[in-house]
C-alpha cells in the first residue's frame, strides 16, 4: 500500500472532509505547495484557490477538489490540517450562480468578489 497522510479540511462552520490521501495541493502565501506523506512540518497561510486532494478511496473517485477562501495549513506527523474561512466542494458549487457573481463583480469592480467567483469556477473545472 502507498504511503498515506491523514487530511482534515475544515471550514469555520463545518468539517468538510476528512480521510486518507497521497497528495494535497494548495495555494499558500508563498505559492502553490504539494504535500505528500513524510513532508517536512509546515505552517502557512492559505490563499484563495482550489485545493486538490488525491484520496486513497475508490468510492470518492480518487480526487476531491474544493474552493478555499483564506485560512491556514498545518502539517506534522503525517497529519495535514487545512483550516479555512470558507470551503466549497467542487460538486457543491452552483456554476451558473458563480458565473453570475463573476460578471456582477467585474461590472462593480469588486476585486475580492471577482476572486472568490473565479476560485469557485476553477475548482469546478479542476473537479
Amino acid at each position: 500500500m502507498a504511503a498515506e497522510l491523514h487530511v482534515e479540511l475544515v471550514a469555520a462552520d463545518r468539517q468538510v472532509w476528512a480521510g486518507e490521501a497521497t497528495l494535497v495541493v494548495a495555494r499558500t502565501a508563498s505559492g502553490d505547495i504539494g504535500v505528500m506523506p513524510g513532508h517536512q512540518p509546515l505552517l502557512g497561510v492559505l490563499e484563495s484557490g482550489p485545493v486538490t486532494i488525491r484520496t486513497t478511496s475508490e468510492s470518492e473517485g480518487g480526487t476531491i477538489v474544493a474552493a478555499v477562501h483564506g485560512g491556514f495549513v498545518s502539517f506534522a506527523d503525517n497529519k495535514l490540517s487545512l483550516l479555512a474561512e470558507v470551503v466549497e466542494l467542487a460538486d457543491e458549487i452552483d456554476v451558473q450562480r458563480a458565473e453570475r457573481a463573476l460578471e456582477r463583480a467585474k461590472s462593480e469592480a469588486d476585486a475580492a468578489a471577482e476572486r472568490r467567483a473565479d476560485v469557485r469556477l476553477r475548482a469546478v473545472a479542476a473537479g
